[in-house]
C-alpha cells in the first residue's frame, strides 16, 4: 500500500473519484491512499470516502425517465442560441439539452426538429415551449408542430398559469387505463422562478381546460381522464438569478420552497409528489453545481455558460463579450415579449449600451400617450441613436410585419397610439437580440445578450486556462467538468464533515489545463487535471 503525503499527491488521491479515498495517519504524518490499510500495518484511518459517480449526484429516476446518462441539462436559449449543434453534442454524451425555439418561426423550428430526430435518434433532447401572452398563436403553432413530429419532451418556460395548448400537449401523450398506471409519452419540464408558479405544475391540468379541449375535439375524453390523474409536469426546474427572464432570487431560498411544496403533495398522497425538482441559475462552477445537488436538486440546468461555447448559435462577437464578463457585468432591461407589463430580462452590460437604452424606452412608454406626444429632443434621440432613421419610416415596417403575422394586433394599433408606441419600441428590443446573434458590427452598441452571474463565475474559474478563449469551449466538456467537479466537492464535504482538515490547495477543483478535447462517448470518465500546490 502506498500512502501519499504532500498537498499535490493528496489532491491526486482525492481526485481519483472512481476509487475510494482514505485519509490516514502514518509515521506521525497525515496522508491519503486509495487502498484500505491492512490491520497491524501501523496506518490509522482517520476518515474514508467511497468512490463517487457523477450519476449519483442527482436523481436516478430523472436519468431513467429521460434516457440520460447524467443529471444535467442545458436549458433553452431563445432564438436558436441553444442550437441543434449544441443539443446534439450534449445528447451524444448522455446529457439532456433543450433547443431554443422561442422567437423562431414555425418553419425554422420544424427544420430543427427534423434534424434532431435525424442526428440524435433515441437520445435525450427537448425543445422549448414558451408562453407568449402577446402572441398566443406562436404557442399553438409550436404545440401543433411538436405533436405532429412526435417531440417527446418540452421545456415549458414563462408560464404564469396553465394554457390550453400546454395542457393539450401533455394530455395528447398520455396512455393507460382507469386502473393502471398512466404513462406519459409527452414529457414536460417546467421552468419556474417562484413557488406560486410551481404549484400549478404540481397539480393535474385544470378540469375546465380539459373539458373545453374535449368539446373542441383536440383531446379525447380518455386522455382528459388520464390527465386528471397526473401532474402537469414531470420535472420542475427552479430558476434562480439567471440570464433572460428572472426574478434574481437566490437558489438557496427558492429551491427549498418548491421542494417543500412537492413534499406536501407527496404527504397528501397526490400525484404531484412524484415530480422531480431541478436547479438552475448561477451554476457556473463546480462548487455551485455541488451546492445545488446538496440542496436536493434532482438535476442541474446551465444556461449562460453554454452561450459562449463553440456550438452556441450566436456570433463570435457576442461570445467574445461573454468570455470577458465578470460577475457584476449584468443588468436588468425591459423584455421585448412582455414590454407593456414591465417585465425585465437580465443581460450583459459590458461592451453594449443596450440596458440603458432599453430602460429609457420603457420610461418614454410609461410617461407618454404615443409617439406624437414625445418632445422634439426625445424624438431626435430616438431617430439618431435607436432607429437610425425617421420615426415616420419605422411604423410602416412594423405594421407590415404585424399584418402578415398578427393582423388583429395591427388593427388595434392603428386605433391606439399607446399600443403603436409600444410595438415600435418592441421592434427595437426584438431586433437587438438578433443583431447580437448575427454579430452586426454597426449595431454593436445595441447588442442584447442575455447573461447571468454564472458567466462571470465561470470565467473566473477558467481564467488562465485554454478555456478562457471561447473558441476552446465545448458544451460537453464543460458539462463533464462541472459534474466531475461537483463530485469532487462532495468528497471534500464528506471528509470535512468527518473532521478531516485538508490542505487549502485541495479545496478547489481546477479546470483542465491541457489542450481542449472533443466530446467523448456517453459516460466516458474524465480525469481531473490539477495544478501544482
Amino acid at each position: 500500500m502506498s500512502v501519499q503525503f504532500g498537498s499535490a499527491r493528496v489532491r491526486d488521491v482525492l481526485g481519483d473519484l472512481d476509487r475510494p479515498c482514505y485519509v490516514v495517519r502514518a509515521d506521525g504524518r497525515v496522508g491519503a491512499t486509495s487502498r484500505l490499510p491492512r490491520p497491524g500495518s501501523g496506518v490509522q484511518v482517520l476518515a474514508a470516502a467511497p468512490p463517487v459517480s457523477t450519476r449519483q449526484l442527482g436523481s436516478a429516476a430523472f436519468l431513467r425517465h429521460h434516457g440520460a446518462e447524467q443529471p444535467y441539462m442545458a436549458g433553452s436559449m431563445a432564438g436558436g442560441i441553444s442550437s441543434e449543434e449544441l443539443v446534439i453534442a450534449l445528447a451524444r454524451t448522455g446529457h439532456l439539452a433543450s433547443f431554443g425555439a422561442a422567437g423562431l418561426s414555425a418553419d425554422r423550428i420544424e427544420r430543427a426538429v427534423l434534424r434532431l430526430h435525424r442526428e440524435a435518434p433515441g437520445l435525450p433532447w427537448a425543445c422549448n415551449l414558451i408562453h407568449s401572452p402577446a402572441a398566443p398563436e406562436a404557442e399553438r403553432q409550436a404545440v401543433d408542430l411538436y405533436l405532429r413530429h412526435r417531440v417527446r419532451c418540452v421545456e415549458a418556460s414563462a408560464f404564469l398559469q396553465p394554457t390550453p395548448d400546454l395542457v393539450r400537449y401533455r394530455a395528447a401523450g398520455l396512455r393507460g387505463s382507469p386502473r393502471a398506471a398512466v404513462h406519459a409519452d409527452n414529457r414536460v419540464i417546467a421552468k419556474v422562478s417562484q413557488a406560486g408558479t410551481a404549484e400549478f405544475f404540481l397539480r393535474p391540468a385544470p378540469a375546465d381546460i380539459l373539458a373545453a379541449l374535449v368539446r373542441e375535439g383536440r383531446v379525447t375524453a380518455g386522455q382528459a381522464e388520464l390527465a386528471a390523474r397526473v401532474p402537469l409536469a414531470d420535472d420542475i426546474t427552479v430558476e434562480a438569478d439567471s440570464a433572460g427572464h428572472t426574478d434574481r432570487r437566490p437558489l438557496v431560498t427558492q429551491l427549498p420552497l418548491v421542494t417543500a411544496l412537492r413534499d406536501r403533495e407527496a404527504l397528501a398522497g397526490r400525484p404531484g409528489g412524484s415530480v422531480r425538482i431541478g436547479a438552475a441559475g448561477g451554476i457556473g462552477t463546480p462548487q455551485a453545481a455541488f451546492a445545488a445537488f446538496a440542496l436536493g436538486a434532482a438535476y442541474i440546468v446551465t444556461g449562460s455558460v453554454n452561450q459562449a461555447c463553440v456550438e452556441a448559435g450566436t456570433s463570435a462577437a457576442a461570445k467574445a463579450l461573454l468570455a470577458e464578463a465578470d460577475i457584476g457585468d449584468c443588468a436588468m432591461a425591459p423584455a421585448a415579449d412582455m414590454f407593456e407589463m414591465g417585465i425585465d430580462v437580465q443581460v450583459l452590460k459590458r461592451g453594449t449600451l443596450f440596458p440603458g437604452r432599453a430602460a429609457w424606452l420603457y420610461r418614454l412608454y410609461r410617461e407618454h400617450e404615443g409617439l406624437h406626444d414625445l418632445s422634439a429632443q426625445d424624438r431626435g434621440r430616438l431617430e439618431e441613436q435607436i432607429f437610425h432613421r425617421p420615426l415616420d419610416e419605422v411604423w410602416p415596417d412594423v405594421a407590415a410585419y404585424l399584418r402578415a403575422h398578427r393582423p388583429g394586433q395591427a388593427e388595434r394599433a392603428e386605433r391606439n397610439p399607446k399600443l403603436r408606441m409600444a410595438l415600435v419600441f418592441r421592434w427595437y428590443l426584438g431586433l437587438s437580440s438578433r443583431w447580437a446573434a448575427h454579430g452586426e458590427a454597426d449595431r454593436a452598441g445595441d447588442f442584447q445578450i442575455w447573461c447571468g452571474p454564472a458567466m462571470g463565475a465561470f470565467n473566473a474559474w477558467v481564467g488562465g486556462t485554454p478555456w478562457a478563449a471561447p473558441g476552446n469551449r465545448r458544451v460537453a466538456d464543460i458539462a463533464r467538468s462541472l459534474l466531475r467537479g461537483a463530485a469532487y466537492h462532495s468528497r471534500l464535504a464528506q471528509l470535512r464533515f468527518a473532521g478531516v482538515t485538508l490542505p487549502p490547495s485541495c479545496a478547489t477543483y481546477l479546470p483542465p489545463t491541457g489542450a481542449p478535447h472533443s466530446a467523448g462517448a456517453p459516460g466516458e470518465p474524465e480525469r481531473p487535471s490539477f495544478a501544482g500546490v
